[in-house]
Formats: structure tokens, sequence, C-alpha cells
């Protein structure tokens, strides 16, 4: 893990062992990412990534594993889809007027064969702490596949108590509280609603743990259009997450079916981006 930080905002650990995911993500000195009070799905690439503030799935799969069109071995896509585990080459690091950034490519090898290159950027801003992450994935194989992406944001809900609420448009009466559904753990998935914004924007808080500080989370629509929020309480998992997503919480047939899975061809990229802040 290497420190990433700015004069103000988070101290993140980004995770050079698997595409420089955030590991911890401390909030003054309180270290919000779930550490071990995650469920284990049986994968330890994903528990390693799991484990971290934030990690990023695809850009093949997401969510849990589904056959391979066309395989007749029964081979799957794996757990939240094939970019854990693979290192980055960090091929920018810098802090300049209190402003962090760093760079880097990770090569990916995905489940059905193809190959894709996730070019990463970090940025924390020095005045008003925002952490911007922007990816561009390029299909760097021969043949065309699918794309998807989920960024897990994941906290320790240790850290919560009833103040705490979720808070979005895209979210029932613009709000719930940050236990949502019966216990111990639910999930849903809806449409990132914006009032014509190109970017969502979702808040966790406050969170008297962290100074009363509201996590907010922005997010570009145009290729992630879905929010996904879930929590897990039980033992030992004890964590709440957000997830900017690029598809609906539908098997692929059904997206493919429904012509949602679009291809990225050969030598072709598509961008992501989302920023969070603490305030």
């Amino acid at each position: 893990m290497k420190a990433f930080s700015a004069a103000v905002g988070p101290r993140l650990l980004l995770d050079e062992s698997s595409v420089l995911d955030i590991g911890s993500c401390f909030v003054g000195d309180v270290d919000i990412a779930p550490g071990r009070a995650i469920p284990d799905d049986g994968d330890p690439r994903i528990d390693h990534s799991l484990e971290g503030f934030l990690f990023t799935c695809g850009p093949d799969h997401i969510r849990h594993p589904e056959p391979i069109a066309g395989r007749k071995d029964g081979k799957k896509y794996p757990l939240h889809g094939s970019f854990s585990s693979h290192a980055a080459d960090v091929v920018f690091w810098d802090v300049q007027d209190g402003s962090a950034e760093c760079r880097a490519k990770v090569p990916v090898n995905l489940a059905d064969g193809g190959k894709a290159l996730l070019e990463r950027h970090w940025r924390i801003d020095g005045e008003t702490g925002e952490t911007c992450l922007t990816d561009r994935v390029t299909n760097a194989g021969a043949k065309p596949f699918p794309p998807v992406q989920m960024y897990h944001m994941n906290i320790g809900a240790w850290l919560f108590d009833n103040n705490v609420k979720l808070k979005g448009l895209m979210l029932e009466s613009g709000g719930m509280p940050w236990n949502f559904g019966e216990n111990p753990g639910g999930v849903f998935c809806v449409p990132a609603v914006t009032d014509g914004a190109s970017w969502a924007e979702v808040s966790l808080g406050p969170i008297a743990a962290v100074g009363g500080a509201t996590l907010k989370v922005k997010f570009r629509t145009d290729t992630l259009p879905h929010l996904q929020v879930w929590r897990n309480q039980q033992e030992p998992a004890h964590v709440l997450g957000i997830e900017p997503v690029s598809h609906r919480w539908v098997s692929r047939q059904e997206l493919a079916e429904n012509g949602e899975l679009s291809m990225l061809k050969p030598g072709e990229s598509i961008d992501y981006a989302l920023r969070f802040s603490f305030v």
C-alpha cells in the first residue's frame, strides 16, 4: 500500500497490487474502511479488495459469477469481474501546491481470454479536499467485449449512529436511514436521477465518529447511470457500500436481450469518473 494525501482531505492507502484501489481511508485519525468486517464470498481476491474503502468491479463482469457466453466448459466470469489482483504500474506521482496526483496503467487479462488496459488517474484537491478518480478502459484484445463497471465504496458501519442518513435525488423521498430494509442487511439498485445534471450525487452522514463529517459522492452518469447501495450486518460483517454502477441489477442474459450490453471494439475506450469528499 502506498500513502496518498494532500494538504487537506482524506489520507488514502492505494493498493499497487490490485488496480490502485483504495485500502484504508483515514478521515482524521479514523480509518473508515471496513477491514475484516465483511462477508466471505470464498474468493480471496475479493476478500482482499472488499476490506478497503474502494474497489473496482469489471471490466468484463460485475456482481456474482455468471456463465461466459459460448463456452462449453461451463466456465464463469469471476466474482465482480477480472480487475481485482491485477498489479498497477504507477507512471506519475506528485504533490504540488498542496494537491496530490497520480496516474497508473493496469493491463488486465479478461475471463474470456481477452485483454483490457485500465488507465487510472487519482487527484486530491489541496484546497477543497475532494478526491477525484478518472478511469479509461480500453479494449486491448482482438475481439469485442461488453464493458461493465462498478465502484464499491465500503464503510465500516460500526461508525454509524441513528442520525446517519443516506440522501440523494434517486432515493425514495430523497433519503432514508443508513440501516434501511430488514435486518441483517439488504441491497437496492436505482437509476441515478440528476435533475438534468451530468453528475449524480449521494451523501451519507453526519458521521459523529469522524467529527460529524458527511461523505458526499458524485459520479458521472453517462457511463455510470445507476446507484446500488448495500449493507450487511450479518456477523462478522458490519459494512455499508455506496456503489455507482454501469448496469441494472439483473442477469447478463436479460441485459443482453434488452440491448443494454453494448460492445467495446478492439482499440476503443470508455471513460468513468467519480468524486468524493468529507464535509
